[in-house]
């Protein structure tokens, strides 16, 4: 960021959750741009240390790993300790296995809850008190494009993370007198492993190649291209920085315009 817009944000503390690779790892990246040091979170500790030390080195900032399950209480409560007093939190859990509506059951419900829903007002709970008592504060929950708009098959992430825009929505506008911000990002078809591993389901249920999924993808996005971690990441630093202090409770899609509303 030395050559564009300052962030107002360096030498700050952030909690950036599933952020060894893909759209998590997007907004670690351009947070530590900003010169923010960062706790990085996720379950897979190889990724998570390599992503560790690639930001380091690229960046000259603080960023301790703490690899953990967030679903779990337990995993919960090691992120947190690592991240007392941060003053931003990038929300980012993996969404539920997609299926139909007629397998999806009690249990399935109350993992896809657990996970994309419990799971980050947890994080939020922990951390905004903090955040209002000091004055400042940057909350950003990656959700889904699926909350503005729902997909067939994505039925137990349409529930969850609509649950969680339903707890931001309210809890924005009670902490944002105190200087905190809450916003959701809603990322449509960006190219991550999320998207290779929706693929792969489909293709083996349609029987479809690789090259005929993507141009089918891509005739469904106004942009004509996948969106980049990069470019994601460079939306959430930027609603996490001093100049956007007037946005509050907002849900932000970046999806090249493939999701076809007015509002």
């Amino acid at each position: 960021m030395e050559h564009g817009m300052d962030l107002g944000i360096r030498g700050r503390r952030a909690l950036v959750t599933g952020a060894s690779k893909g759209l998590g790892h997007g907004c670690a990246e351009a947070l530590a741009e900003a010169g923010v040091d960062l706790v990085i979170a996720a379950r897979g500790a190889e990724a998570l240390e390599a992503a560790a030390s690639a930001l380091r080195e690229a960046h000259g900032v603080e960023v301790v790993a703490v690899a953990a399950d967030l679903v779990t209480v337990e995993g919960q409560a090691r992120v947190l300790e690592a991240a007392e007093g941060a003053d931003i939190l990038v929300t980012n859990v993996g969404g539920p296995p997609p299926g139909q509506w007629r397998d999806w059951g009690r249990e399935e419900f109350q993992r896809a809850l657990d996970a994309n829903m419990l799971a980050p007002i947890a994080l939020m709970q922990a951390l905004l008190p903090g955040m209002c008592d000091r004055g400042w504060g940057r909350v950003v929950n990656i959700t889904s494009t699926s909350v503005k708009a729902p997909i067939a098959t994505l039925g137990l992430s349409n529930a969850a993370r609509t649950g969680l825009t339903g707890y931001v929505a309210g809890t924005a506008r009670a902490v944002a007198r105190f200087g905190v911000t809450i916003n959701n990002l809603l990322p449509g078809s960006h190219d991550t492993d999320r998207i290779r591993s929706l693929d792969e389901i489909a293709m083996k249920r349609d029987g479809a190649t690789k090259e005929e999924l993507v141009a089918r993808r891509l005739a469904t996005i106004p942009a004509g291209r996948m969106g980049t971690p990069e470019e994601f990441g460079a939306m959430c630093a930027f609603l996490c920085s001093v100049h956007a202090g007037y946005i509050v409770g907002q849900n932000i899609a970046l999806d090249g315009g493939s999701t076809n509303l007015t509002l």
